[in-house]
């Protein structure tokens, strides 16, 4: 199986499920459903190419569990928050934009969705070279991949837990959440999620062309930054939550985890008695 091979059939089986998921966002009048695909993706990519890539078996198994993991319990996460509920706020936000500037509503979400379809498959590139590597002997720079993603894993899954449990108070609403790793960064779930782009590059710098996988920490940055993640969520946060939400910015770090500002200037001031 050759590298353009599977690329082909990855490509194909994205486009394929997010055309489906088109279809139910158009029927359920919720559009949400391309976040499931996202993720959901490349679970199956992974599937596809440690079954059919024709690399070391021990590393095909390596790289495919971690996209694999990843993408079933962000999946699953997204499948939870979904199903049953309004459509986003990000997707209403399209909604009103897309309306106004007139043509076919659905035809746009169908591309936006084959867009998404489409990027899962560039996205995947280390996991597909990787695959392709048919040494035998684990590169220094994998095992490293790994270390980093066990750690952006488990950073991940606490911070969507701890927002989970805060959001299922009822003495929660209308606040702010502060709990664990969102008081020392207002978006701990990107951070991690920006990490683990970085162990799949560390990954794929053990094969041969591996330095193509470096652009992808740096395209995904600009992704949780500047379209789909922060800049989007914190103008929705700012408009359902209004002074509490400008007080949080004006407190904790954006992104990297970090001491927040009142402790920071705390302890300053105590350093300076």
């Amino acid at each position: 199986m050759t590298l353009w091979t599977l690329l082909g059939m990855g490509a194909a089986a994205c486009v394929l499920i997010m055309l489906g998921l088109w279809w139910l966002g158009i029927v359920k009048a919720n559009f949400s459903y391309v976040d499931i695909g996202w993720s959901a993706n490349f679970t199956v990519l992974a599937l596809l190419y440690g079954l059919l890539g024709p690399g070391d078996p021990v590393r095909r198994a390596l790289i495919c569990l971690m996209y694999g993991i990843w993408s079933s319990r962000l999946a699953l996460h997204l499948t939870r928050r979904i199903i049953g509920e309004p459509e986003e706020g990000r997707y209403v936000k399209l909604r009103q934009e897309w309306g106004v500037a007139g043509g076919n509503l659905n035809l746009k979400f169908l591309g936006f969705f084959e867009f998404q379809g489409l990027l899962d498959v560039v996205l995947s590139l280390p996991m597909l070279l990787a695959v392709m590597n048919g040494t035998p002997a684990t590169h220094p720079l994998e095992a490293l991949g790994v270390a980093v993603w066990i750690v952006a894993v488990v950073g991940e899954s606490t911070a969507d837990a701890q927002l989970a449990r805060f959001k299922r108070d009822p003495a929660s609403k209308g606040k702010v959440c502060r709990v664990g790793l969102w008081g020392v960064s207002r978006h701990p779930n990107y951070f991690f999620e920006w990490l683990i782009w970085i162990a799949y590059a560390l990954f794929a710098l053990g094969s041969a062309h591996g330095w193509i996988a470096l652009a992808l920490p740096v395209l995904m940055l600009h992704f949780l930054i500047n379209v789909t993640g922060i800049k989007a969520t914190e103008a929705q946060a700012l408009s359902s939550k209004g002074d509490a939400y400008r007080e949080y910015q004006l407190s904790v770090s954006p992104f990297i985890p970090w001491f927040p500002k009142k402790i920071l200037d705390g302890a300053k001031a105590n350093g300076s008695a």
